[in-house]
């Protein structure tokens, strides 16, 4: 039972190798897995036997990105039969209310200093708060309820079940209002087991944090599949991504690979051209997920850092990873694919729920071990998502005959140009070849006469200048008259979610917006 719960997989590890490096602040702490183990337990028995926590009871965290003791906090619910509902610490009052209420969560935890609208929010809710610190590497984390009479190992006398909820997140709400999802021990465990596999993650891998982990790229493919394969994580000093400590990090604690937004990716080969490292170490590989990667921009990173760049396809329904390009021994990694199915059933359909040949285009669809079994009080949008037996992404697609997954773009994301369909994915790419765009993306907007048209906003590269009148004779070059951008804004900034991701519809309205 143990290797179909997240848990188990966790203690295992812990047993097996106790005195390597689990998990560092840099240059702060470092602590062993079997430190880290114990971390966790003790405070999940805390949870049960002081706060009250219950098998099923869902727990919510909000941290600010500068404190250390996120790493364990965000954890240790799933050793307790409870579930973890890790959010975003700028939400304001409003956001966190919706989110605190939409999980059905029991109890608060933050940071020692608090969060006053996450504060706000429970106490018009009725929810318990509790603190956690964690002063240093040998101190227990500590929470702040009165210690219950009775001395209990509450936490190890509950075992959990592959059933158990886990963790509850929510989408990113590209097209709609953000919808709940319930992730089981066994979902979270299939995950972690399937990105293992893939990467060939061991006790010898080491990766630097530079996503947020109240995302499920950052957390799940990160951080758990990292612990779970007995190797090594580092959070950045300051609690987020900063691209003038990334490779001193990188560096320091050893790394091997790590994992990224295209946005990020986009920093870093920024930050190398203007402030180039003296050396650079020897990755096994470099990952790209949660947005479409440019080939462009593959091709730099490759060049740039000497290491294979392999592109994946996830989302929060299939607890992060769905198909992945391979390592360099395992095949061809393909830029402009997002690689073959991992751990689980892929398929290619039409709006009838039949299967499609290779080259045909649908939507994608999945079914496995790893994918949730539907959105929490959402009866709607269980019916549409897990229609035909499979659960459908949204996202439009096809197998070329090496089996490697090719996504057109989401579906209510195509811009029907007079009834021409243009996949802005393939706009994007275009943009970014421009050798003096930083940054690009294209979006749809309404169109009297087409019904929609094709809009972009880029940001051109540090020291350069670019207009409205270049990049359309540069997309004219590159593309079909009907696909070249009516309008092109340039900025020095484009709207993103807190998980670095550029999301079109956000973009649409930030700059429709403006006169």
């Amino acid at each position: 039972m143990d290797s179909d719960t997240l848990s188990g997989l966790l203690e295992n590890v812990a047993k097996k190798f106790p005195d390597r490096r689990a998990l560092s602040v840099s240059g702060k702490f470092n602590l062993t897995h079997a430190r880290l183990h114990d971390l966790i337990e003790r405070a999940a028995s805390r949870l049960v036997s002081d706060a009250g926590i219950k098998p099923g009871d869902v727990v919510a965290l909000t941290f600010p990105n500068t404190v250390e003791n996120h790493m364990g906090s965000r954890i240790y619910e799933y050793l307790a039969r409870a579930t973890a509902a890790p959010l975003n610490a700028a939400y304001t009052a409003e956001e966190f209310e919706f989110y605190l209420s939409d999980s059905d969560s029991k109890l608060l935890l933050t940071s020692k200093e608090g969060n006053a609208p996450a504060q706000e929010a429970a106490s018009k809710l009725k929810i318990s708060h509790v603190t956690a610190t964690l002063l240093d590497a040998g101190s227990d984390l500590v929470l702040s309820v009165a210690d219950s009479d009775s001395v209990v190992d509450s936490a190890t006398e509950l075992v959990n079940h592959p059933d158990d909820g886990a963790l509850f997140l929510h989408t990113s709400g590209t097209t709609s209002r953000p919808k709940g999802v319930p992730l089981t021990q066994l979902n979270l465990a299939s995950s972690v087991k399937n990105i293992k596999a893939v990467y060939k993650l061991t006790e010898s891998d080491s990766t630097v944090i530079v996503l947020p982990l109240f995302h499920v790229h950052g957390l799940l493919a990160g951080l758990l599949s990292s612990l779970g394969a007995g190797a090594a994580v580092t959070l950045p000093a300051a609690g987020r991504f900063s691209a003038t400590t990334f490779w001193p990090d990188m560096k320091k604690y050893n790394a091997t690979w790590y994992t990224a937004v295209p946005t990020i990716h986009q920093i870093i080969l920024d930050r190398h051209a203007s402030h180039p490292e003296t050396e650079y170490p020897k990755l096994r590989f470099i990952r790209s997920c949660s947005a479409s990667l440019a080939p462009v921009i593959l091709s730099r990173l490759e060049e740039a850092f000497g290491a294979p760049v392999l592109e994946a396809y996830a989302m929060t329904e299939a607890t992060h990873l769905m198909s992945s390009n391979p390592l360099p021994e395992e095949g061809p990694h393909k830029p402009g694919s997002v690689g073959k199915p991992v751990g689980q059933e892929m398929a290619i359909l039409n709006e009838k729920g039949e299967i499609q040949e290779p080259n045909n285009k649908g939507e994608v669809c999945i079914r496995g071990p790893n994918v949730t079994k539907g959105y929490k009080n959402n009866p709607e949008a269980n019916k549409a998502g897990f229609e035909f037996g499979w659960f459908h992404t949204g996202d439009i697609g096809y197998f070329d005959t090496d089996g490697y997954l090719h996504l057109v773009g989401r579906i209510k994301e195509l811009i029907n140009r007079g009834g021409e369909k243009i996949s802005p994915i393939e706009v994007d790419a275009v943009l970014l070849t421009h050798p003096d765009v930083s940054q690009g993306v294209a979006f749809g907007v309404p169109d009297e006469k087409y019904g929609e048209e094709i809009n972009c906003a880029v940001i051109p590269r540090e020291g350069t200048t670019v207009t409205e009148e270049d990049i359309k004779a540069f997309c004219k070059k590159n593309l079909a008259a009907f696909k070249v951008p009516k309008r092109v804004f340039i900025t020095d900034n484009l709207p993103k979610t807190a998980s670095g991701k550029i999301q079109r519809r956000i973009v649409a309205q930030h700059f429709l917006e403006k006169p």
